[in-house]
């Protein structure tokens, strides 16, 4: 399964975070973004009810799209998500809870930012790294990090607008995880044509680089 989860988001490219205070508008601007052919979905579990929010899109999302969690650092937060229908996990730091979703079966992108954090979340079984915050050195850290460590997916977040993707993919990124450049004000209620637009331009960009 993890396997298959990263060849999948390797030729997809993109990962949307939703994170907001308003659950109707977080699940309508995803809804959205899979109307859009964005298919890979991350809900931060600092979302109000964010639990309510993945059963509803778990329940809702087309064939072949795929929804995780986000902010995922317990074991109670692995399990709660789990049931409540996410299929992924997405950590901020290494945790406890990248061995609990290991154990669970389910992907993982656990979140590091120095070479010492990134070889310890492989070693815990991350299926990829979640470079965070990717805004710290930008592309030229993800070549630098790479040189050591080329084996390791990464999958850098914070900041990617379209530019920065594409140089983010040069670098050598696996995929992007795209919040506020891509979600805009949508999650509050915002226009759902305009996050239409970001996502064809964020998938003409992935579409440009062609998959990982």
């Amino acid at each position: 399964m993890t396997h298959d989860f990263l060849a999948q988001l390797g030729r997809d490219r993109l990962l949307a975070i939703i994170r907001g205070t308003d659950p109707g508008a977080a699940v309508a601007a995803s809804l959205t973004l899979f109307d859009a052919g964005i298919r890979f979905l991350e809900v931060s579990l600092v979302t109000t009810d964010a639990l309510g929010v993945i059963a509803e899109l778990a329940r809702l999302a087309p064939a072949g799209c795929v929804v995780g969690a986000g902010t995922v650092l317990t074991i109670d937060d692995v399990t709660s998500a789990a049931a409540a229908g996410a299929t992924f996990m997405v950590t901020p730091a290494v945790t406890e809870s990248i061995a609990e979703s290991v154990r669970l079966g389910l992907p993982v992108l656990a979140g590091a930012l120095t070479p010492t954090e990134v070889v310890a979340a492989r070693r815990a079984g991350a299926t990829a790294v979640k470079l965070f915050p990717g805004s710290f050195g930008g592309p030229a850290y993800l070549r630098a990090l790479r040189d050591p460590l080329p084996d390791v997916p990464f999958v850098p977040v914070g900041g990617v607008d379209a530019e920065r993707a594409a140089a983010y993919f040069t670098a050598g990124a696996v995929a992007v995880g795209l919040g506020s450049p891509l979600l805009g004000d949508s999650v509050r209620g915002g226009d759902l044509d305009a996050l239409r637009e970001r996502a064809a331009e964020f998938r003409n960009v992935a579409a440009a680089a062609g998959p990982a």
